[in-house]
């Protein structure tokens, strides 16, 4: 463990660009302690509200509570989610400057409506449509004039605009071209688009989804494609190989819920990392955990097994909280023993 935690020692010294979906994550907290008259739903007395960055915004915030440099590139609306979230990000310490405006766009938002420990709801309010090739042009020109002041590029692809071909292409190339660190977050309709990526972070359902979207298929190991039921493990990897292969990454780490991480790297190497969750909570936000320290792990000289375990240690402190959360050195370091 030592090895581990002199790597979590180190995140400080890291800068990491968040490219993505900016989302504010809305919660109402309250109780439940009749059912309404208008229809069986239950009724909330609501007492509080809080607010904090959710999508990319939360990646950001993850790195940021490391004590690492996270600096935020996307684009909210001209509204008073916008304020919110921009005053969510100020607390946090996160570089904002990459943010654009859009005023016609409304600033993505997330309301979850929480009774006790249980979620009854969730409201979503967001715009999808692709951003303007102008828009894409200003994301891509602030990424090219500072790239070289950052140590890694997380990608976060949530499906609402942001992420599109026409960024990625020019984005991987420019990585590639300054040997930059880029993982992704994907989204399982775009994965034709992560070609050349050092790695990606699916989770096992959007693995599979991307197989079947993808149409990759393996009559050796006999992939259950028709099926409607979850992956096997032995599925699982047959998956991840080819995608591995498909997208020519370094690695892959594969998020599994309650049955952990399992990490493939080049060469056939594929590793299963056990859960170290004590208490489930709230899964919300435990891929972007993930990815930030996984990628913090690695700008700071980690090899990739060594920052799955690290990143599995960090998710399994933030599906202990409720609500969309964030780990900071201190609870990790202590995890790690």
């Amino acid at each position: 463990m030592k090895r581990l935690k002199d790597i979590v020692k180190k995140f400080k010294k890291a800068r990491i660009l968040v490219i993505g979906d900016l989302i504010l994550d809305e919660y109402v907290w309250g109780k439940v302690d009749r059912i309404s008259p208008e229809a069986p739903v239950p009724v909330v007395w609501a007492n509080k509200m809080t607010h904090v960055p959710g999508g990319a915004a939360n990646v950001a915030n993850n790195i940021s509570s490391y004590g690492a440099a996270a600096c935020l590139t996307g684009v909210i609306g001209q509204d008073r989610n916008a304020v919110l979230l921009r005053k969510a990000l100020r607390k946090g310490g996160i570089d904002t400057k990459g943010i654009t405006v859009i005023p016609q766009r409304c600033t993505t938002v997330k309301t979850r409506i929480i009774a006790g420990h249980q979620q009854v709801v969730r409201v979503d309010w967001e715009h999808t449509e692709p951003l303007s090739k102008e828009i894409v042009r200003k994301i891509f020109n602030f990424i090219k004039t500072n790239i070289k002041s950052f140590d890694a590029i997380i990608i976060e692809d949530y499906g609402k605009g942001v992420i599109n071909a026409q960024l990625l292409e020019g984005l991987i190339l420019l990585a590639q071209s300054y040997k930059k660190i880029i993982l992704v977050d994907p989204k399982e309709d775009h994965f034709q688009y992560y070609r050349g990526v050092t790695a990606i972070t699916p989770n096992c359902r959007e693995l599979e989804n991307a197989v079947r979207n993808l149409k990759i298929k393996d009559n050796k190991n006999k992939l259950k494609l028709d099926s409607d039921k979850l992956f096997t493990d032995r599925d699982i990897e047959a998956a991840g190989e080819q995608i591995m292969e498909y997208l020519g990454l370094d690695s892959l780490l594969v998020t599994l819920g309650e049955h952990g991480i399992k990490l493939f790297e080049k060469k056939g190497i594929i590793t299963h990392i056990p859960t170290v969750t004590q208490e489930v909570f709230d899964v919300s936000g435990a891929g972007d955990t993930v990815i930030a320290t996984f990628a913090l792990s690695l700008a700071v000289g980690a090899t990739k097994i060594e920052a799955a375990h690290i990143a599995n240690y960090a998710a399994g402190i933030v599906v202990g909280k409720i609500g969309t959360a964030t780990v900071n050195k201190d609870e990790l370091l202590e995890r790690l023993g």
